[in-house]
């Protein structure tokens, strides 16, 4: 499954054939893209360019908009404006946890679309400022983000609570991840390219 900017479109490859599953609104272009677990697409869309970009997440049903995750309950935007994308994972319990690269943090919406929290990577307390990139959940209902500067990854409650970074298998700028059905964790290195395959619990 991949997404295109220039024609809008959400497609998959299919036996060889391409299938065009979503078409964005006018003016919206899709980028990052998470598959729940009931077959629903998460889809950050953004409109404009440069700092003033705007940036929502979709969540589609086939072709239907079935919920837009854009503002809070005081009408304030959840994303920051911004170029850089939305990573995007969903929890078991229905949470859809965000890593805002445009402000370096994670923010987790619920099932409603309110806030529930956010993390700034302070509890860490690492050397270097927090800057997120990919995030995944596991069967525990963990959050994991890497973090770029500090080479680690953050690990979290479904709750927000800081439980320990991942900074002992050598990884280097980590800026993407995924968790695979052993539970391990295979993770891209945003200097070499390599993926390092790590079990962390």
């Amino acid at each position: 499954m991949y997404s295109v900017a220039i024609s809008r479109t959400v497609s998959i490859i299919r036996d060889g054939k391409i299938e065009t599953l979503i078409t964005t609104q006018q003016d919206w272009r899709p980028w990052t893209l998470c598959f729940t677990m009931s077959g629903e697409i998460l889809v950050h869309v953004y409109t404009g360019s440069g700092p003033q970009t705007k940036n929502k997440i979709i969540r589609y049903q086939g072709q239907n908009i079935k919920e837009e995750i854009t503002n809070d309950r005081q009408g304030n935007s959840i994303f920051k404006d911004g170029k850089y994308s939305l990573c995007m994972s969903e929890n078991n319990n229905g949470d859809v946890c965000v890593s805002d690269l445009n402000v370096d943090t994670v923010v987790v919406v619920d099932k409603t679309g309110r806030i529930r929290f956010q993390y700034d990577g302070a509890p860490a307390r690492r050397e270097k400022s927090f800057d997120p990139r990919g995030i995944v959940t596991d069967a525990l209902s963990q959050i994991i983000v890497t973090d770029y500067n500090n080479d680690c990854l953050h690990v979290l409650d479904q709750d927000g609570q800081f439980l320990r970074c991942v900074d002992d298998c050598g990884l280097e700028k980590p800026v993407r991840l995924s968790v695979d059905s052993e539970g391990r964790l295979w993770v891209v290195s945003g200097k070499s390219g390599e993926i390092k395959v790590i079990e962390y619990w």
